[in-house]
């Protein structure tokens, strides 16, 4: 475990930067807002990060009170990481520098990763600046499918990989350079919906909201 670096400045700006300062600790927090992840999954889903750095921030951040370790029960028999509550706060904080950085974000370069569950946190807050309301909501996208929870608080996941684990409010159909718009803040998501830039399915209220635009005209 490496020792706690600070800033030794009374500043509570500089105080929560010695404890999520540290590149990669943000990234891993984003990862996890996905619910219990194995290292394995991880280190899959943070191309660029080495093994040893990984597991150190893991142990920081457990040390600092933003994750957990437990044992899953057989037949898993592996180790997961989890946010506490106090881990979870940083959702906020993630949404607020997602937004910041939207002017940054450009077109994609060659060397970019990307994993379809990236544009989950964009797409939450689109899904909320659009008046959709609360409910689970499928997405199926040129990077993959994900799903994610809009408005939903609680203790729960915030988004994950793959189909929705039940019935989704919502289905949405997207390719990849709307959700790059959306995530640039280029485009709201009411009007991609108006455009036929977003597909959208299903009976419940955050279908019915986003169709609406269509009657609106």
């Amino acid at each position: 475990m490496s020792p706690r670096r600070s800033y030794d400045q009374y500043c509570s700006a500089a105080r929560a930067l010695d404890t999520v300062g540290d590149r990669w600790t943000l990234l891993i927090v984003r990862e996890l807002l996905a619910g219990p992840r194995r290292y394995t999954d991880l280190h899959a889903d943070l191309p660029g990060v080495s093994t040893d750095v990984l597991a150190s921030r893991l142990k920081d951040m457990e040390r600092d009170g933003l994750t957990t370790r437990r044992r899953l029960p057989p037949p898993a028999a592996a180790y997961v990481y989890e946010l506490t509550v106090r881990g979870r706060a940083l959702l906020p904080v993630l949404e607020a520098l997602g937004a910041w950085g939207a002017d940054e974000l450009g077109e994609r370069r060659p060397t970019d990763a990307v994993r379809a569950h990236w544009f989950a946190l964009p797409l939450l807050r689109a899904l909320r600046e659009a008046g959709a309301g609360e409910g689970l909501v499928e997405v199926h996208a040129d990077e993959g499918d994900f799903h994610l929870y809009a408005g939903m608080d609680g203790d729960g996941p915030v988004y994950g990989d793959g189909p929705a684990p039940g019935e989704p409010d919502a289905r949405l159909v997207l390719d990849a350079g709307t959700c790059a718009a959306l995530s640039r803040g280029e485009l709201g998501l009411r009007d991609a919906v108006r455009d036929g830039r977003v597909g959208v399915t299903g009976d419940g209220t955050v279908a019915k909201v986003l169709r609406e635009v269509l009657r609106e005209g």
